[in-house]
């Protein structure tokens, strides 16, 4: 059987590459849990420096998983997917992401929550929460403003359209752009080169360029998880998502 993350660790780098790809790599509850278990065994553990979280050169993730969402009355604090949000904000050592094909709703809001984020030349952003009857998450509402202006954020998130790379590199959403072909051998080599740095002044370094927002993301997250919750059993959601779900003929 074959793992849904794949976990390989090499001179201080720990790769966790999302291996779902027969569904576009789409979260659910079962990726969630093993993503929050590994990212708590790399904080305990002090041969990790830094984090790579990737997808395959032509798929990142394709968001939740949809059919996995249907089942979910709400989303209260124990439930895995807060259980990762909350885990992935707290993560004390550098991430970077490497992301190629579509990273999709949280595919692409977990990029704000990244150190380092590498585009493939073949990627496209999209935040399609709106879309499907529900709200922005993971600190989303909070943290896309800071980075790219009240007007782009609202029209990312609300009229919920997919960017292209060099547009996500033109906002300052990423660090870099590369061919498909050479993304994760270049993040992998960044990610060694972060990793053969002190460890302890990196953590400490990205824990004060983490700081002024660090309580605020939580109860963000928070927030908009209940908001998400609402709305997911709302008529609006329950319809799109059905809509989507729907076999194709």
């Amino acid at each position: 059987m074959d793992l849904i993350i794949v976990a390989e660790q090499q001179d201080g780098l720990l790769t966790l590459t999302l291996n779902r790809p027969a569904k576009r790599n789409a979260l659910n509850t079962e990726m969630y849990l093993a993503l929050t278990a590994a990212l708590r065994q790399a904080t305990q553990n002090d041969t990790v420096h830094v984090l790579l979280i990737q997808g395959q050169c032509d798929c990142f993730t394709a968001g939740n998983d949809l059919a996995d969402f249907m089942g979910k009355s709400s989303l209260d604090a124990d439930d895995p997917i807060l259980q990762f949000l909350h885990t992935l904000a707290d993560f004390p050592k550098p991430v970077i992401a490497a992301v190629g094909g579509p990273a999709v709703g949280i595919g692409t809001t977990l990029l704000l929550h990244c150190d380092l984020v590498y585009l493939a030349d073949n990627a496209r952003l999209q935040l399609p929460f709106v879309e499907l009857g529900l709200v922005p998450e993971f600190a989303s509402s909070l943290l896309l403003p800071r980075l790219v202006g009240h007007l782009k954020a609202a029209e990312l998130l609300l009229l919920a359209e997919a960017i292209d790379a060099e547009e996500a590199l033109r906002l300052g959403l990423v660090n870099k752009v590369v061919a498909a072909d050479t993304l994760l051998t270049f993040a992998c080599e960044q990610g060694l080169k972060l990793a053969a740095k002190p460890p302890k002044a990196l953590q400490k370094s990205k824990a004060l360029l983490k700081q002024e927002l660090k309580q605020a993301v939580h109860f963000v997250i928070d927030l908009e998880a209940r908001a998400f919750s609402l709305a997911l059993q709302g008529e609006e959601a329950q319809q799109r998502i059905a809509q989507r779900l729907k076999p194709r003929g």
